[in-house]
């Protein structure tokens, strides 16, 4: 990709949002997207859930020369459109003051965050003149979405939806992916190399209506897409970003009060597999959402990056362990409000 691409924008340095529900892989394409811009220095953003890491600890593993460790910004206090003034804000002062300076910032929200408030943060007066959205990304789950679902879990919206007397046709989850995809300037089908032609096809109908006729649907296989779609838009969205109508343009402030998080520690797994079908257990037996990280297999100097979004577990060694990390196996759950967190860790460590 071109260097040029990437160069602020009238002085100003371009930001790439990067939003999505959770599990769509939005950390995937990150990690590739930063593989393809190394003429480029970059910076990244990431919105955890709660005080987890694990996204964020991902990233920092990629060893890519152009974005190293104190470029990547990890803000955990809650979801960053809920808490721009407090911690997006004093983020980019962070990272608008790093030396040598940055090309591009990349930003990944939680999966539950509502792109439209932090693309108008970039209306300020004090981040106006320094930054500008270069485009909006929504990541989509190819399969969920070709089966109707915006998740691959739909007993758990439905339990979410039960459990909000405010709801009487959409449940929240999926209002807040229709937010996000009414907020895109491209998006990205991760997965697809699971979906046939006639699953694509069904995915592309349930998107093209909700979207303008120039932005566009782009396939994409572990999170591989050519950077040069992605990047370099200089789109300027907060400019148009009040023309994008979304379901909570009339509410003053949202909050996303009815899920929780936490982590679990493990011991060493002796084989993958073994993992992989506790958790698939757990998440069949609880309303968990999500569910990712590490975890050491025994007599494996490789680590393990584990990640699950409904009945799908992911599993695969993505890099050595380093000579001054300790081996560990640590898992982010990611559920509705009052899971059972002594049963789910009961069911992972069994």
């Amino acid at each position: 990709m071109a260097d040029s691409a990437l160069s602020a924008t009238r002085g100003r340095v371009p930001c790439t949002i990067i939003t999505g529900f959770l599990g769509a892989g939005k950390t995937t394409l990150i990690r590739n997207l930063l593989e393809q811009t190394g003429g480029s220095r970059l910076a990244i953003v990431v919105n955890e859930f709660g005080d987890v890491g694990i996204d964020g600890e991902i990233l920092r593993s990629c060893g890519v020369e152009n974005c190293p460790q104190d470029n990547i910004v990890e803000l955990a206090n809650g979801c960053i459109c809920c808490t721009v003034a407090d911690d997006f804000a004093p983020a980019l002062d962070r990272i608008l003051a790093l030396e040598p300076k940055v090309d591009h910032i990349l930003i990944e929200t939680s999966g539950l965050a509502l792109p439209k408030p932090l693309v108008q943060a970039f209306q300020w007066p004090a981040i106006r003149g320094r930054v500008t959205v270069d485009g909006v990304i929504a990541v989509v789950d190819g399969p969920a979405l070709a089966e109707g679902r915006v998740a691959a879990d739909p007993a758990a919206l439905e339990t979410q939806r039960a459990a909000d007397a405010s709801i009487d046709h959409d449940d929240p989850v999926e209002e807040v992916f229709e937010d996000q995809i009414a907020c895109a300037d491209l998006v990205i089908v991760s997965k697809t190399d699971l979906l046939g032609e006639a699953d694509r096809a069904r995915v592309e109908e349930t998107l093209r209506p909700h979207l303008p006729p120039a932005v566009r649907i782009v396939a994409g296989v572990n999170g591989k897409v050519d950077a040069a779609v992605a990047l370099g838009l200089g789109l300027g969205v907060e400019d148009d970003i009040e023309n994008r109508r979304t379901h909570h343009d009339d509410e003053a402030d949202h909050e996303h009060d009815e899920f929780d998080s936490f982590v679990v520690e493990l011991p060493a797994v002796a084989r993958p597999e073994d993992l992989a079908r506790r958790i698939s257990a757990a998440v069949e037996a609880e309303n968990i959402l999500r569910l990712k990280g590490f975890a050491h297999v025994e007599g494996k100097p490789l680590r393990l990056l584990v990640q699950a979004a409904g009945p799908r577990v992911d599993h695969y060694f993505d890099r050595p362990w380093s000579a001054d990390e300790t081996p560990r196996t640590r898992l982010v759950v990611i559920g509705l409000k009052g899971i059972d967190r002594a049963a789910i860790e009961r069911i992972l460590a069994a």
